[in-house]
């Protein structure tokens, strides 16, 4: 092997082992985050819990409410920018199977960027059933969105979306936080609201 390629080879290994021990870190100092919905007709109140990375901020009633979903994770000061905010969203569930709750996410994103490319997202350790997908916008954004489905029983279908520039040097790092954080995720049943 060619000394060029041998010490490209040999950054590239180090580079990642770097990254695997900054993401390590980042959850070792991680804090619990709950936030919880009531009942609502048919629906039981539920909670969706999970850990948010270190020095991260969990925000379900200020931020959160006024774009309208149930939780936002997001690292230093709220800029209103999407970019790196990772995104909880809680729906009572109405189509039969997660898989229709991802083609009919999948046929609107297409519909506002028909250009854009899909590829699965790579999810390990979920305690939910969920479904990733990365959606790489012809903007040069792209959007991580993972469907998980706590179960029939439940009456709610979830998803936990983020934005991330395709030249942003962390998305390999925060892409990471955010399947660390959808693997933590659990439900729970019939909790009051709590905020």
């Amino acid at each position: 092997m060619p000394q060029g390629l041998r010490s490209k080879g040999v950054r590239g290994f180090i580079s990642l082992i770097a990254l695997i021990m900054l993401t390590n870190a980042a959850y070792a100092a991680s804090s619990a985050v709950m936030v919880s919905g009531k009942p609502d007709g048919a629906t039981p109140g539920w909670t969706i819990a999970t850990t948010a990375p270190a020095g991260w901020t969990q925000d379900c009633c200020q931020y959160a409410s006024a774009i309208g979903v149930n939780l936002v994770l997001y690292q230093g000061d709220w800029s209103g920018k999407p970019d790196r905010v990772m995104v909880l969203n809680v729906w009572p569930s109405k189509l039969a199977r997660l898989d229709d709750e991802w083609q009919e996410d999948r046929k609107h994103y297409l519909q506002r960027d028909p250009a854009a490319k899909i590829e699965p997202l790579p999810l390990h350790g979920a305690k939910l059933t969920c479904r990733g997908f990365l959606y790489h916008g012809s903007d040069q954004v792209d959007d991580a969105v993972v469907f998980c489905d706590p179960g029939k029983a439940s009456g709610i279908r979830l998803s936990w979306s983020m934005a991330v520039a395709a030249s942003d040097p962390t998305r390999t790092q925060v892409l990471s936080l955010l399947e660390q954080v959808v693997a933590a995720s659990h439900y729970l049943p019939s909790s009051p609201a709590k905020h």
